[in-house]
């Protein structure tokens, strides 16, 4: 299905300020600890962690907005795009609600692996920006998923795309609905606070929707507990990075050029693990030197949490997420959507030596990964498999940063050649933090791909960069 991809993952961008497959966990965590110790967050006098909840639910609303986002796709694909695949007809829903019509199919790794996610996205806000819980709003991702397959398209139905619409745009969709709150504060007004309310708007249409109707788009409120008082700590990069693409035994020239990135941690998993999504990492990153625009988008979100031990100078917490990845460079793509438990310590070896330490595995629901000999008319294979990560950072006195990290994964094709790959990755930083939220950071890393193929030769990918950025943190 041809959900106008391009369009949509602009969009996203706009209002998305972080990703990246490599170096999450480490990261997420080095971001909880460095906003606490930079500044003192003053919590309102009633302070309220997590997205404002609606006072009803609002089911007719909600099923309304959930069908709008079926009918403006396919409506543009009808009379605007002219799009094959809107061709639908009575005898194409019959087939499809056969349950023995369900195949996989063959478009592009882009529409795939984000329109589809983003699709799925905005049936999760509709019911969840009206009223509806987290858990409460999972089926309607589900659902439109499915009723899309079946009525929306003269495709047959694709495993494929209803895992990627209802898992991926259930982790977009919270990840997006949450942030959309958080943006607009009610207690701002002018020119600032439509900039908000904009905003807001892009990050989650439900959401600014819903807004719209209720009256609440400029209204001014006094009291704290209107707005989310999670706090969110946010690094933007900008900086040079030298890359290779490395295929095989032959080595390329390396290039050199301009990247840009951001990394966004809401919450602390340290103390938000009681909700879904109270915490959640972001890490995004663009570049025009390499193989697309958006290079890295990366969506880690909690689903529950336990704490195992919590002293003076010892913290230890496990947490269950679900991971969406989506990576793009001139070596290979990679897209997957996971679910990980995760181990995260912290060891305060002294009032200004912080060490951090993380472990995680989990399965890779599905993953889809480049095939160089192609199968089924599409440039990458299907997987399933189970992924492993592990790091360690270094925090002198909140100025002086070092980390190394490690993440793996191991890939059987469930539709494609007869193949499974490894991935590997490892990513490390030094940085040193000047005043006023500014440091400088060197990141060298390596990921590395090999496919193994049953009925052609293997297949080796490798990425070496090292990237030389400017750094600018802060809290809000």
């Amino acid at each position: 299905m041809n959900f106008l991809p391009r369009q949509f993952l602009v969009l996203f961008l706009l209002v998305s300020p972080a990703i990246g497959y490599s170096q999450t966990s480490q990261d997420a965590q080095r971001l909880t600890r460095d906003s606490i110790s930079r500044v003192k967050y003053r919590e309102p006098r009633t302070p309220f962690f997590g997205p404002v909840p609606a006072t009803t639910k609002r089911f007719g609303r909600a099923a309304a907005e959930w069908g709008l986002a079926q009918a403006i796709p396919f409506s543009y694909g009808k009379f605007i795009a002219h799009a094959p695949y809107s061709n639908v007809t009575g005898a194409t829903i019959w087939r499809n609600l056969s349950p023995g019509s369900w195949s996989w199919d063959q478009d592009i790794f882009r529409t795939n692996q984000f329109g589809h996610p983003y699709q799925g996205s905005l049936y999760f806000s509709a019911f969840r920006s009206n009223g509806y819980s987290f858990w409460q709003s999972a089926p309607a991702a589900m659902a439109g998923s499915y009723f899309w397959e079946t009525f929306g398209e003269n495709e047959r139905p694709s495993p494929n795309d209803f895992i990627n619409t209802s898992f991926g745009g259930i982790v977009l969709g919270e990840m997006s609905y949450r942030l959309s709150n958080k943006i607009v504060n009610n207690r701002h007004r002018g020119f600032g606070r439509q900039m908000e309310e904009v905003a807001a708007f892009l990050a989650n249409p439900m959401n600014g929707l819903n807004r719209l109707l209720d009256g609440k788009w400029g209204k001014v409120y006094g009291n704290p507990r209107d707005r989310d008082s999670s706090l969110v700590s946010m690094e933007a990069d900008i900086g040079a990075r030298r890359f290779s693409s490395i295929t095989g035994n032959v080595k390329t020239n390396g290039k050199t050029g301009w990247f840009g990135r951001a990394k966004l941690m809401y919450g602390n998993r340290y103390k938000d693990f009681s909700t879904p999504f109270s915490n959640i990492f972001i890490n995004v990153e663009v570049g025009r030197d390499d193989s697309s625009l958006v290079n890295n988008l990366s969506v880690y979100g909690s689903l529950a949490g336990w704490e195992l031990q919590t002293g003076r100078d010892l913290q230890h917490v496990v947490i269950l997420s679900a991971n969406y990845d989506y990576l793009s460079n001139e070596a290979f793509f990679y897209g997957a959507q996971s679910v990980k438990a995760n181990l995260y310590s912290t060891f305060e070896m002294s009032k200004k030596i912080t060490i951090n330490t993380n472990v995680g595995t989990g399965p890779v629901l599905l993953a889809a990964v480049p095939n160089t000999y192609n199968s089924n008319g599409r440039n990458y294979d299907y997987t399933s498999g189970f992924g492993i990560n592990g790091g360690a950072g270094l925090n002198i006195a909140s100025k002086f940063f070092a980390s190394v990290d490690y993440r793996g994964g191991w890939l059987y094709t469930i539709n494609g050649n007869k193949s499974h790959y490894f991935l590997h990755t490892v990513t490390s930083e030094v940085r040193y933090a000047f005043k006023n939220g500014l440091s400088l950071a060197a990141e060298p890393g390596y990921l590395f791909l090999r496919g193994k193929y049953d009925e052609h030769p293997e297949v080796n990918k490798r990425y070496p960069y090292l990237r030389v950025s400017t750094r600018y943190s802060m809290n809000f």
